[in-house]
C-alpha cells in the first residue's frame, strides 16, 4: 500500500516542480520587460532634456544624434503598441520581430535588444 501512495504523489510533485520553474521563468522575464521599461523611460527623458537644451543652443551635436537615436526607438515602440491592442498579439508581435530581422530591420527598441543579450 505505501508504494502505491508513493507512485500516487510522485507525478504531483513533479508538477509542483514544474509550475514552480515556469512561474519563476515568467516572473525572470517580467523583470527583463520591467528593467527595459524603466530604461527606455529614462533615456526618453534624456532625449527630451536634450531637445530642450538644443533649443536653448546648449546641446552638442553628439547629444542631439543620441536624441535622435533615442526618438526613433520611441517611435518603434508606439508601432509595436499598436499591434499590442490587436487581437493575436501574443502571435503577431514575435512574428513581425522575427520577419524584421529575417530582413534586417530591428524592430524592438535598443533597450529590449540589449535586454536579450544578458
Amino acid at each position: 500500500m505505501r508504494t502505491m501512495k508513493y507512485f500516487h504523489k510522485a507525478p504531483v510533485r513533479v508538477l509542483k516542480i514544474k509550475q514552480q520553474r515556469s512561474r519563476l521563468k515568467v516572473r525572470r522575464q517580467m523583470l527583463q520587460v520591467k528593467h527595459a521599461l524603466a530604461q527606455e523611460k529614462q533615456e526618453t527623458i534624456d532625449m527630451l532634456q536634450t531637445y530642450r537644451r538644443y533649443t536653448q543652443g546648449k546641446a552638442t551635436k553628439d547629444e542631439l544624434n543620441t536624441a535622435n537615436n533615442q526618438f526613433i526607438d520611441l517611435l518603434k515602440g508606439v508601432g509595436l503598441g499598436i499591434f499590442a491592442i490587436l487581437p493575436f498579439a501574443p502571435i503577431t508581435i514575435p512574428l513581425i520581430v522575427k520577419l524584421g530581422r529575417m530582413v534586417g530591420v530591428e524592430v524592438l527598441p535598443s533597450a529590449f535588444n540589449k535586454s536579450e543579450n544578458k
